[in-house]
């Protein structure tokens, strides 16, 4: 089903917490694995052999989270990549000066067999092969800084989204209601110069609507139909000043009395055509058709088309088509049909809605 427009929904994020749970898993990991591979010929484990197996892991640690609470904050993200390098350099040979030191002071392990002496290309090739390992530990604490910086900015996007489509659905529903209001009064107050008694019956039929209007649609959604009753009070309100030369039919079928729609999402369409398909001295009509077919809700609407000239029209109804657009695409993305506009001589308007899933709520 295609649609006026799109909401982009984003998966979730990580659960906050699960960061710290990896680093804390992952060290011990690291720091423990001295009890399984340390001592096996001794079967037993000494201070002096734990305290050298854990030095290197403890190293990698210290390049890691100098990366990564503050080498990659202060210098990769405000694009001194230089001064990054070079302040990894420093870290990884004071690193592996430190290493080198502190096996030095610790006495030999006991079964310790001398070494000969190794030549300059075997040391370098040592150092190198040390050198590249502290460098991969710097760059996994950049990719999973990077990512939780992702994450975050992609959090803070989609609550931004989130906000300003709220915003716009209040701001919407604020103009909305104004809206129906003058334009149900401008048809009363047309109705007064002829017809004093109806325009009183007018008024009380009003206070129902309105009392629609105000309560019932400022839930995210109403029983569909409640807003059937609502247009179908509507349709009557309108009649009264229809001149005898208008052909008004209307078909509103009974629906599922548990099916949800989000509210005034109608009455723009109905309101145009009343407004637009009405000539007091030419043959005209409106022809209104709402039906549910399972999930889906049809309104179709068919009029005579008599344009309003701008300059006269004061009824401010030229936002209602807008507003639905905007409305559809905020609450039905990828549910809802919608379509409009001059055949021949008539008007026609065509809206399909897809109940299945819950739309986005107006009033979070």
């Amino acid at each position: 089903m295609k649609a006026e427009g799109t909401i982009q929904t984003h998966p979730t994020p990580p659960f906050r917490g699960m960061g710290s749970l990896i680093h804390i898993v992952a060290w011990g990991i690291l720091i423990g694995l001295p009890f399984f591979f340390t001592g096996r010929e001794t079967q037993e484990i000494t201070v002096e052999s734990y305290i050298r197996s854990v030095i290197v892991p403890l190293s990698f640690m210290l390049v890691f989270y100098v990366n990564y609470f503050f080498l990659v904050k202060h210098f990769l993200f405000s694009k001194h990549g230089w001064k990054f390098f070079l302040s990894n350099v420093i870290l990884i040979a004071t690193a592996m000066v430190l290493v080198h030191l502190l096996m030095h002071l610790l006495p030999p392990p006991e079964f310790h067999r001398p070494r000969p002496a190794r030549e300059l290309q075997e040391v370098i090739g040592f150092f190198f092969v040390n050198a590249l390992l502290y460098g991969l530990v710097a760059g996994l604490s950049v990719a999973i800084k990077m990512t939780n910086g992702w994450y975050a900015v992609e959090s803070a996007r989609r609550e931004l989204e989130k906000s300003r489509a709220e915003a716009e659905l209040q701001n919407l529903k604020s103009q909305l209601n104004p809206h129906f209001l003058f334009n149900t009064l401008n048809n009363i107050y047309s109705l007064i110069a002829f017809s004093p008694e109806r325009a009183q019956e007018a008024v009380h039929d009003l206070s129902r609507l309105l009392r629609y209007v105000l309560y019932e649609s400022s839930q995210p959604l109403v029983l569909l139909e409640k807003e059937l009753d609502f247009i179908r009070n509507y349709v009557e309100l309108m009649r009264i000043r229809l001149p005898e030369n208008v052909e008004l039919k209307t078909e509103i079928s009974t629906v599922r009395p548990d099916a949800e729609i989000a509210p005034l999402l109608f009455i723009s369409l109905i309101e145009n055509a009343f407004k637009h398909g009405v000539s007091n001295n030419k043959p005209s009509y409106i022809h209104l058709d709402i039906h549910q077919t399972g999930d889906l809700v049809v309104c179709c609407l068919r009029n005579s088309y008599f344009p309003k000239d701008a300059e006269q029209d004061k009824s401010g109804s030229g936002i209602g088509i807008s507003n639905l657009r905007k409305r559809l695409a905020l609450l039905y993305p990828n549910r809802h049909i919608f379509s409009c506009g001059i055949d021949g001589d008539s008007y026609y308007s065509m809206l399909e809605l897809q109940l299945g899933r819950e739309p986005k709520n107006e009033s979070e």
